[in-house]
């Protein structure tokens, strides 16, 4: 039996802690692998697959060990089979282990073996035991563990998993050092007969398996509040794209009850339009439609606003037939519609025409543009101040919905543009990239993307009324 020196082995420590958080960064990068650990329910294939690019560059680390001499840190695989049966569970962690054995083996340490195989099913139970949460949250620093621990107990006493993994990782690699002092040429392990080194080696084993831990939940970490923003912005989506102007629905209701004595069929066609647009904003509406639905349904609006205002009010489409299937924002026209007649032709006397146009530009992209012949707007209103592709111009509700909405589906390849000269009326010019093709895919992610967050919503006070 070969006394290993003690200044050997607290190099071997330090150096172990570095090939642990260098092999865990570098796994991190990777998007497969990324996307493996994060999910939840994996298939046989996608767990052999995580396990495999976990094991190929430690197993490379145990044959390192059995043919440098002296370099005994490349070796981790005890840690990396714990490691694994808390993360994949017993079966596929005990393939992990096999597969890191078999450096070992061929060097004739025959204990490697069964001992992988007993670390990942002790782990891989625990893992299976334990709260997820408490795995991720494992700390490798085990003097705060160990306060957290106490100070927790002191006001409710119960069992902790975090101290329990804790102990049993120390205590497991006090028996692996005590199989390797009786039986160094059968088994490979750190250990020494001076007390507070041994005790170094038992402590140092935790630390190598919350590294990646901590590594890794900070990835997971950062994917749910990808996720969390994702399902936050789809919400402000979905509230943005059912804002309806109060003012435009008790004007109506106005006009349909003067209209009911004197004009009661056009009182019941106004009705029954109303009823159209309410039923388009109140309903799970797609994120995208078709340009002929939108049109349509501006077509009930506007309908609506030539009965309010009569012979003042003139509709001119000029509208291009290659641009009606082309797919783009629902509700993104009439909240511009309705600001050119607001604020352009109603404080007007004589009136005036609000004209719709749409084309497809050389460069690809879908032109639509709003202009009215109206009141106009002042210079300083219109003054462009870019963000995210979009100009800041407008002050009303409707333009900023408009502009909120585009940003959040188009980021900086749209763009929205106001031309507007006093007493000779306004332009809105909004370009958008054609997505003819898969957006109504798009659409449905957003729509079961919104109903998780309704779900997540309806959780939260669910808890929260528990707690109170």
């Amino acid at each position: 039996m070969t006394q290993i020196d003690p200044k050997l082995i607290l190099i071997t420590l330090l150096i172990e802690l570095g090939v642990a958080a260098a092999v865990s960064s570098s796994l991190a990068r990777s998007k497969t692998f990324k996307n493996l650990l994060l999910t939840q329910h994996r298939s046989v294939r996608q767990n052999a697959l995580l396990v495999a690019m976990i094991c190929f560059p430690l197993t490379l680390g145990v044959w390192v060990r059995v043919t440098v001499p002296n370099f005994l840190a490349a070796d981790i695989s005890f840690e990396t089979t714990i490691l694994l049966g808390i993360l994949v569970g017993p079966i596929a962690a005990m393939a992990g282990g096999a597969a890191l054995a078999i450096p070992a083996l061929i060097h004739h340490e025959y204990w490697t073996l069964p001992i992988n195989l007993l670390v990942a099913a002790v782990f891989g139970a625990f893992g299976r035991f334990a709260n997820p949460e408490d795995v991720w949250s494992f700390s490798p620093m085990i003097d705060l563990s160990i306060y957290r621990w106490v100070t927790r107990n002191l006001r409710r006493p119960h069992l902790d998993r975090q101290i329990l993994l804790l102990v049993m990782i120390a205590a497991m690699q006090f028996c692996t050092s005590m199989l390797s002092r009786f039986y160094p040429k059968r088994y490979f392990d750190l250990y020494s007969d001076v007390v507070w080194v041994q005790l170094l080696i038992c402590a140092c084993a935790p630390v190598v398996v919350g590294i990646p831990l901590k590594i890794w939940n900070a990835i997971r970490i950062e994917r749910k509040l990808e996720e969390q923003g994702r399902l936050l912005l789809e919400a402000r989506l979905d509230a943005l794209q059912r804002q309806i102007n109060p003012h435009f629905l008790f004007n109506t209701l106005n006009s349909i009850a003067s209209l009911v004595r004197s004009q009661p069929e056009l009182s019941r066609e106004m009705i029954v339009k109303l009823a159209n647009i309410l039923r388009v904003l109140l309903k799970d509406r797609e994120a995208f439609v078709p340009f002929s639905e939108e049109l349509a349904f501006t077509d009930d609006y506007l309908d609506i606003e030539v009965v309010r205002f009569g012979e003042k009010l003139k509709v001119v489409k000029e509208i291009a037939d290659d641009t009606l299937h082309i797919v783009v924002p629902g509700m993104v026209l009439q909240p511009l519609i309705e600001n050119s007649i607001k604020h352009g032709l109603e404080p007007r006397i004589s009136g005036g025409t609000v004209t719709l146009r749409s084309r497809i530009t050389p460069e690809g992209m879908l032109r639509v543009e709003v202009e009215d012949d109206g009141v106009g707007m002042a210079p300083e209103r219109t003054t462009p101040s870019p963000v995210s592709g979009l100009a800041r111009q407008g002050t009303g509700i409707g333009m900023r919905n408009v502009r909120e909405r585009m940003e959040v589906l188009y980021g900086d390849l749209a763009s929205l543009e106001i031309n507007s000269r006093p007493g000779r009326g306004t332009k809105v010019t909004l370009l958008m990239p054609i997505l003819d093709e898969g957006a109504e895919a798009w659409a449905q992610d957003g729509r079961e993307v919104i109903e998780a967050a309704r779900h997540l919503l309806d959780d939260a006070v669910r808890v929260m009324m528990r707690e109170r």
